[in-house]
């Protein structure tokens, strides 16, 4: 039995607006985009990103307090210039999170809040 992860999808009340974040983030192509749904190729061929409507999206809150809606998952991106890398992704859409629990790590929040971590070793 052979298996294989071929994308993480992310929920969003607007799919191509998110997808298109992350394909200028990313630099990735899009390889499939319908109304409700887009797909994002790594160049690598490695799993790709998708992107799904969610009518009833709640924004997560990071760090989530109680009662707050949690992140469910985040996505870690290794870059090689944090601070340049992290600008670039502000100038696209994305919100440099108010709590930062680490050095050499900055999260972020995307666009529609889904926060993601950009790291350099």
């Amino acid at each position: 039995m052979k298996l294989q992860l071929s994308a993480t999808v992310l929920d969003s009340p607007d799919p191509r607006a998110l997808a298109d974040f992350y394909r200028r983030l990313l630099g990735w192509a899009v390889t499939t985009e319908e109304d409700d749904w887009v797909m994002l190729k790594a160049p690598d061929g490695g799993a790709g990103l998708s992107f799904q409507t969610e009518p009833r999206y709640v924004r997560p809150v990071w760090p989530a307090g109680e009662g707050d809606p949690q992140m469910m998952m985040h996505l870690d991106i290794h870059v090689d210039e944090l601070e340049a890398t992290g600008a670039h992704a502000v100038e696209l859409g994305a919100e440099l999170a108010a709590f930062q629990p680490q050095e050499g790590v900055r999260v972020y929040l995307d666009p529609a809040g889904h926060p993601f971590c950009l790291f350099v070793d």
